[in-house]
């Protein structure tokens, strides 16, 4: 993954107090990770940054809609996504990025790169069981829908016909009840 200036931000110039960040994220932006579990996305990233004088906090939140197929009939939706994480970002002697909630820059560094940040918050956010909301509902028509209606297992009547019954299980149950 190469590092791009859009998902930058230089913290060094700015003031005290809370930076708020929007950014539009489409496909191009999973093309470079090569990832395609979904075919097209329109998702809004905001994010804030809240500088204070010796650590920073940023918040992510994410809304919008990825494009993926149902995982029962195959056919395209788009699914709404929508998550958030809060990250510290504090300042030691090297780069740490272990603990998902707090990261560590070196310091004299001047920028965070928030890419892998925007990358996991929207790829978690993605179920991995994707039903399509009218499969749900009942109202989508799909022959692998109708197929599997064929197959499925018929229920049987619960109440027993009397012309069926053996009378020989009346005499076993008789010896239940005779206690």
């Amino acid at each position: 993954m190469k590092v791009t200036n859009e998902f930058l931000i230089p913290f060094t110039g700015l003031k005290l107090g809370k930076h708020q960040f929007d950014y539009q994220i489409s496909q191009k932006f999973f093309e470079s990770y090569a990832y395609c579990d979904f075919e097209n996305c329109a998702v809004d990233v905001k994010v804030v940054l809240d500088k204070k004088s010796t650590f920073m906090e940023l918040s992510l939140k994410h809304k919008g809609t990825v494009f993926v197929p149902c995982d029962v009939t195959g056919e395209q939706f788009d699914l709404p996504v929508k998550g958030a994480i809060k990250v510290v970002v504090k300042f030691g002697d090297e780069f740490n990025n272990e603990n998902e909630e707090l990261l560590i820059l070196p310091h004299g560094e001047h920028q965070i790169d928030i890419t892998q940040y925007v990358y996991e918050l929207i790829v978690l956010s993605v179920p991995q069981k994707r039903v399509h909301p009218r499969v749900k509902d009942g109202s989508l028509k799909n022959e692998a829908l109708e197929k599997l209606s064929v197959t499925s297992v018929k229920t049987q009547e619960t109440t027993p016909k009397e012309e069926n019954i053996d009378p020989r299980w009346d005499k076993l149950k008789q010896l239940l009840t005779d206690k």
